[in-house]
């Protein structure tokens, strides 16, 4: 017999921030948009092509005039998509600010933008009652007291020691607090702080040893050798600990991401391009988790990147990530004139037609009990809330649905698509097929549902019964 117990579902550990929201709602939109969209060939272009800061700003600063730009289509966009949540970033790591920063004039307003573009769009979530979240780089490679270390444009220069000399890390750091504070109080609530990142492979952060490897595998690929003498910036660096206190200080409920290098007092474990194998742990504890996903193999816009990723593949990769008591933050790369690639808009669409009718299967949703397993070709979402369990099917099944051990744990079955009943096969020859006596049969349409990725919903036999 189930019991209760059989039905109970894991939860992360308990948080400083509130993530009562963040563990409903699953599914948000990252926007990665600064004067790199007028580049059009990865936000990292700086970076990669060595340009001075100098010459940056020369380029782009009096070409990036976004004239196309109008927020509330971005929100309708994700809205219209199944996302609840939007993470905006504010400043990238090449330094350009989309808000009226009081601190620089590297902004949104000296450019030929000419206008604050952050709060327009904070106003249009608010409208849509969608939440706020806040990307800000940890780096800057324009300011002037940023040291020059081994992600730096600057880092080949032969006076790169010479320049550094002049730097003051502890200006650098008042200037990245005091931004921060501007962030946390000139917008009202925001929900989301999303620091961006720690990358010193030998300072005392909470990463395991791999990741720290993971991490000097990355940067030697870019052709920067680790022993080059640069090194990286981490938590001391930052002063993330009192960054931190500030953050719970201005605003109490916000969830915190985990690149600032601490061990310890964030929110939510970030895996950035994967999507782990089981539910992260940090501790010995179910984590609060996001991964954060492209559409195609850039952030920024790019506008001769083609390896993009089909609406059913982003479809399967939400599920895939809700099965295990995730959250999918997927991202979109904004044009240099404002508006959201077409490429990226037509997934979004598909996105939308699948969670118009099947976002029961996600809101609400976390990985299954431990006493149900799921089908082969198949991925679980359970709502603890409703004692109903989702079964995705990545390949439609042969004639009928069998499934051990749930006959007597389901009181109906229905494809969610439609609401349309699913009984036991009734034909003669199913009674001649030899079964466990706990094998559950379902009679599938032969013909697969035209959606996405089919659902089935089931109400099982024990726990809360709400109303069919």
């Amino acid at each position: 017999m189930t019991t209760a117990d059989d039905l109970a579902a894991r939860t992360p550990v308990s948080t400083p921030g509130d993530s009562s929201w963040f563990t409903h709602d699953r599914f948000g939109m990252f926007v990665h948009w600064g004067l790199y969209a007028a580049a059009a060939r990865h936000e990292w272009v700086m970076q990669r092509e060595q340009i001075s800061p100098a010459d940056y700003e020369a380029r782009y600063l009096a070409t990036f005039d976004p004239d196309l730009y109008d927020p509330r289509v971005w929100v309708d966009a994700a809205a219209d998509a199944g996302m609840r949540y939007l993470v905006v970033t504010t400043k990238h790591h090449e330094g350009f600010c989309l808000w009226d920063s009081g601190l620089t004039d590297y902004k949104a307003p000296a450019a030929a933008a000419g206008r604050d573009l952050l709060r327009p769009l904070v106003d249009a979530l608010r409208e849509r009652d969608m939440r706020v979240g806040f990307y800000y780089s940890l780096i800057d490679w324009h300011h002037p007291d940023f040291p020059i270390d081994l992600l730096h444009p600057l880092r080949n220069r032969t006076d790169a020691a010479e320049l550094n000399a002049g730097r003051s890390m502890e200006r650098y750091r008042e200037y990245l607090h005091g931004q921060v504070r501007e962030l946390l109080t000139d917008f009202g609530r925001i929900d989301v702080l999303w620091a961006d990142f720690t990358y010193d492979m030998a300072g005392p952060t909470r990463e395991k040893v791999e990741q720290r490897e993971w991490l000097r595998r990355w940067v030697e690929g870019m052709g920067v050798p680790v022993d080059s003498g640069l090194r990286g910036k981490g938590p001391t660096d930052w002063d993330a600990a009192a960054l931190l206190a500030m953050v719970r200080d201005l605003q109490p409920a916000i969830l915190v991401n985990d690149r600032l290098g601490l061990r310890e007092g964030w929110d939510i474990t970030t895996p950035e391009q994967v999507i782990p194998e089981a539910w992260p742990l940090v501790g010995g504890e179910p984590a609060l988790w996001e991964t954060c996903q492209t559409f195609s193999g850039s952030w920024g816009y790019h506008r001769d990147e083609h390896t993009w990723k089909s609406v059913e593949q982003l479809v399967v990769m939400l599920v895939d990530t809700v099965s295990k008591g995730g959250n999918l933050l997927l991202n979109v790369g904004p044009t240099g004139r404002g508006e959201i690639d077409e490429r990226a808009l037509d997934r979004l669409r598909g996105i939308g037609r699948w969670m118009r009718r099947h976002a029961p299967s996600i809101y609400g949703c976390t990985e299954a009990p431990a006493t149900i397993s799921a089908p082969r070709d198949s991925r679980l979402t359970y709502n603890p809330s409703t004692n109903r369990l989702y079964l995705h099917l990545l390949h439609w099944p042969a004639q009928p649905l069998v499934w051990p051990g749930m006959k007597d744990r389901v009181r109906w079955a229905r494809l969610l698509h439609d609401g349309s009943e699913l009984q036991a096969p009734i034909d003669v020859l199913s009674a001649l097929r030899p079964q466990a006596p706990d094998v559950l049969q379902l009679d599938l349409p032969v013909r697969r549902p035209d959606v996405t990725v089919p659902v089935i919903e089931l109400a099982l036999t024990d726990g809360p019964r709400p109303a069919a």
